[in-house]
């Protein structure tokens, strides 16, 4: 597992092994507080990265970034912060964490304290080396952590009935990495991933008491917020 003060990788093969020794790292897995299903989450937070408009392609090295993180203590919003910073590296299926990791790490930690949980906007154990984003930064930071995103990486699994609360599993190499999450009929499902200490089942149980009547899990709808108006003042 990353310490907490060792720097993100700086190149693709770097980043391969990090994620190998990720991927096959010993967890234990996050329990609930209640018996059955996370009835209500202590100490959750949302982070997400967005990049400045108007560039060509997927994204480029030195495109200029902001992150937003909120987080929810018993389902109320406590804290929230945003953080400014130029991306390390060009956008490559596989290796975000080479462009997004430190940005999404710089806002959280100016938190007033991490999380217990964390949402963030990457793949987990859907990623060729099984060790997405997602992964890579709860364990960085000691939080357990799920994957939330609206398409698979290398997963594959047919969508859920276009029905509000309909899952279906999707899978790698013969694994459930995480769920199809149907929140709204008529509008493309969630794609809830396994990450740091935690299963599919549980991620899907934590995205699913996020949720209000929007499709996007509370947590991750006020930090992609955050980081959107951060961007529009250009500001830290």
């Amino acid at each position: 597992m990353p310490d907490d003060d060792e720097p993100w990788p700086d190149s693709s093969a770097a980043l391969d092994e990090v994620q190998k020794r990720l991927a096959t790292t010993p967890m234990s897995l996050w329990q609930p507080p209640g018996p059955e299903v996370v009835a209500l989450l202590p100490s959750i937070a949302g982070t997400f990265v967005c990049f400045g408009r108007g560039g060509s392609g997927a994204g480029e090295r030195g495109d200029q970034g902001w992150a937003g993180a909120a987080w929810f203590v018993n389902g109320e919003l406590a804290a929230t912060a945003t953080a400014r910073a130029t991306a390390a590296a060009a956008y490559d299926p596989g290796h975000l964490a080479l462009r997004e990791g430190p940005l999404h790490e710089a806002a959280l930690r100016r938190l007033p304290t991490l999380p217990e949980l964390l949402l963030v906007d990457a793949t987990g154990r859907d990623h060729p080396r099984r060790a997405g984003l997602a992964l890579h930064l709860g364990a960085k930071l000691r939080c357990a952590s799920v994957g939330v995103t609206n398409r698979l990486l290398v997963a594959t699994g047919d969508l859920p009935a276009d029905e509000p609360g309909a899952v279906s599993p999707f899978t790698f190499d013969g694994e459930t990495v995480g769920w199809w999450l149907r929140v709204r009929r008529g509008v493309r499902p969630l794609a809830v991933h396994a990450a740091w200490r935690t299963d599919a089942t549980t991620a899907l149980a934590i995205v699913q008491t996020t949720l209000s009547r929007v499709r996007t899990p509370e947590p991750l709808r006020f930090a992609r917020r955050l980081a959107r108006e951060a961007r529009a003042r250009g500001t830290r």
